[in-house]
């Protein structure tokens, strides 16, 4: 039995970080807010984005995995420069404002623990996500990556202990529900755009080969084409099922937990770490200090996941800009071999850190930069199915009926969405 589990968590790779970085804490506060201000109106998105989700994680695993090169440098060398620019750029200004608010989230949460001022706690995380992701080795830092998303098992505990009328809940993942105003529209782009995130595309992408650089299977990203072994498209298949079942599996119990506690008690908006942090409370009712402890948890649960997704956002954009200017890239490389990609990583992280001086909410801009995601993924989500079905790029590893249909239908569906909130927020 110890070989088998040892031989599960063994296929576990970077379909599971990047599922367990997909519950970044912009994704918290998305989740959070919609719970609070819709119920269950909105947790039918959780299973119905599921499927689209592995789909699209699973076209861009599979050009990594098949090409020994990440998005934009397969961009590069098969498609018109415009398109790789166009992409970068997009992905830039996604990931640079999603780190700023995941900063200011982290340095919320913290204050509520020790009441240093924020901009001290903002630095400081700042300082530490930098340092972490240039001076760990990518072995190393993948391991930790793996185990930080289990501190969202407060939100399962949660909704246990509430005990909500299940059969209600059950029920609302097979009722799709839409308002056609700008708030609800605004919801649903934010929760398929923290769902379904562009820098999600670019790093597993970027991960599948990075881990064939450390088995071996290629001496650098884009130097040779990988040989892949029996069983690795289906290894990457499962990696990728489990990571995205278990980012929504949280995403379901975050609803949830919220609707339990916050929508069903009249309070249907959150502003502050504290307001979030109240909907575990009931989870620690029972000992001393009981709304102390509720914000130590959620603080923990922002935080750790705060340090897991930074570096991926920051990552993600190191690679795409290296590949398109054809740097050395990869976290497997010390800084003095690969100034260019850990640059990035440093300036984005900066610049992410400025935006905490424009005064915005902090939980607001979280909500505000799931939008901007969701806006962005639908002509990168294009990109990706012309790529996964090029031939050129993909030889007989092309997508097969179902990534297609699914691939197209995300597509198609975030696409009116996004048409929908624009139109409404400008014409009413």
């Amino acid at each position: 039995m110890f070989k088998n589990v040892k031989r599960f968590f063994a296929k576990l790779g970077p379909g599971v970080i990047t599922g367990a970085s997909d519950d970044d804490p912009s994704g918290i506060a998305t989740y959070s807010i919609a719970g609070a201000a819709f119920g269950l109106a909105l947790n039918w998105l959780t299973l119905f984005l599921y499927p689209l989700m592995v789909a699209t994680q699973e076209m861009c695993g599979r050009i990594g995995l098949v090409t020994g090169q990440g998005l934009a440098g397969v961009l590069r060398l098969h498609y018109a420069k415009p398109f790789m620019y166009a992409a970068v750029l997009l992905l830039l200004v996604a990931n640079v404002i999603n780190i700023g608010a995941d900063i200011g989230a982290m340095a919320a949460s913290a204050n509520m623990i020790i009441p240093i001022p924020f901009v001290a706690w903002a630095v400081l995380f700042t300082i530490l996500i930098i340092t972490l992701e240039i001076s760990l080795p990518y072995k190393s830092y993948s391991k930790v990556l793996k185990w930080l998303a289990a501190v969202l098992v407060v939100y399962i505990l949660t909704a246990f202990v509430v005990q909500p009328d299940w059969i209600k809940v059950v029920g609302s993942l097979f009722r799709p529900s839409i308002e056609f105003n700008t708030g609800f529209l605004a919801a649903i782009v934010a929760f398929a755009g923290t769902t379904i995130s562009p820098y999600l595309f670019f790093w597993q992408a970027s991960e599948e080969v990075e881990e064939e650089v450390e088995k071996h299977e290629i001496i650098a990203p884009g130097r040779g084409k990988p040989k892949l072994l029996r069983g690795s498209l289906s290894n990457l298949r499962f990696d990728t099922a489990i990571g995205m079942f278990w980012s929504n599996l949280a995403t379901f119990f975050i609803i949830v937990t919220t609707y339990a506690t916050l929508h069903l008690s009249g309070k249907t908006s959150i502003n502050s770490a504290q307001e979030a942090a109240s909907a575990i409370e009931p989870l620690v009712r029972a000992f001393p200090f009981a709304g102390f402890l509720a914000k130590l948890f959620f603080a923990l649960g922002v935080v750790g996941l705060g340090l897991l997704a930074v570096p991926v956002l920051a990552g993600s954009a190191a690679y795409a800009l290296s590949e398109s200017f054809g740097w050395r890239e990869g976290l497997y490389l010390k800084f003095k071999r690969a100034h260019g990609f850990y640059g990035v990583i440093i300036v984005a992280t900066l610049i992410g850190l400025l935006i905490n001086f424009l005064g915005i909410n902090p939980i607001e801009m979280l909500f505000i930069t799931a939008v901007i995601n969701g806006l962005i993924a639908p002509p990168l989500i294009l990109l990706i199915l012309f790529i996964g079905n090029n031939k050129n790029v993909l030889g007989q590893r092309t997508n097969g009926a179902l990534s297609n249909i699914f691939g197209t239908t995300t597509l198609i569906v975030m696409s009116v969405a996004s048409l929908f909130l624009l139109g409404s927020y400008f014409f009413g």
